[in-house]
């Protein structure tokens, strides 16, 4: 298990899938209590960006499931964002 994220803290994940598995590897490090100051910090910031990034997608699709409990299905436009 890597010590800190790799990746830049504003980048992305492709899938909710993906960020969802990044978060939980994150939070397992950042509650193990091993990691150094900075090193905490920096997992913080990258949970922060992930977690927003999931609370998106959720609230895109639940927005979708609306449409379709009004009897009409429109494109989800934020499966690029």
């Amino acid at each position: 298990m890597p010590k800190s994220p790799a990746k830049d803290p504003q980048t992305l994940p492709d899938s909710y899938e993906l960020a969802l598995a990044e978060l939980e590897q994150l939070v397992a490090q950042l509650e193990s209590g091993q990691l150094p100051l900075d090193q905490l910090l920096s997992g913080y910031q990258r949970g922060a960006v992930l977690l927003s990034f999931c609370q998106a997608r959720l609230q895109a699709v639940e927005d979708q499931i609306k449409v379709l409990d009004d009897g009409a299905l429109k494109p989800w436009a934020g499966g690029n964002a």
